[in-house]
């Protein structure tokens, strides 16, 4: 009777995807596939282990994993999760078609940079950040006119 098990190192595994694509921090990554490989070997349901408020004796099973463990038990679901599960609106993932850019170049500069608008996208352009980032594959120019073109665009 492990169920809460499988499902919370189902749900772990999948941020732990869903944060790779998004680029996020490759220990937070880590962190979430070794709580779920953690939860599949321990051999007693997790509920037991959270009424006796022993989480984070779990290996790799910290504070913070703890809580989502807790809100999952409570609640059926993480919070988190469903943020991450969110799709790119679909006016940001349109960029992917704009030189240079990728779907996962995209979404890093849509949850992690904050960058939600062509504007916001053209003075990061502008910056010369953009050249930096692993995944950029282009001429910051043709992207700049691209972006400028998309602009003129939306005005209109």
């Amino acid at each position: 009777m492990r169920e809460n098990n499988h499902q919370l190192a189902t749900l772990f595994r999948s941020m732990a995807d869903l944060l790779s694509a998004q680029r996020a921090n490759p220990y937070r990554v880590r962190a979430y596939r070794r709580a779920a490989d953690a939860l599949l070997t321990i051999e007693e349901d997790v509920a037991a282990v959270a009424q006796r408020h022993e989480l984070e004796d779990i290996e790799g099973v910290g504070k913070d994993l703890a809580e989502k463990i807790r809100e999952f038990l409570e609640t059926g679901t993480i919070r988190a999760y469903e943020e991450l599960k969110t799709p790119l609106p679909p006016e940001v993932s349109s960029w992917a078609k704009l030189p240079g850019l990728s779907d996962s170049l995209v979404t890093y500069l849509y949850f992690r940079l904050g960058i939600r608008t062509l504007p916001d996208l053209e003075q990061l352009v502008r910056s010369h950040l953009l050249r930096t980032m692993p995944g950029f594959s282009g001429s910051e120019e043709r992207l700049l006119q691209a972006v400028q073109q998309q602009t003129r665009g939306h005005k209109d």
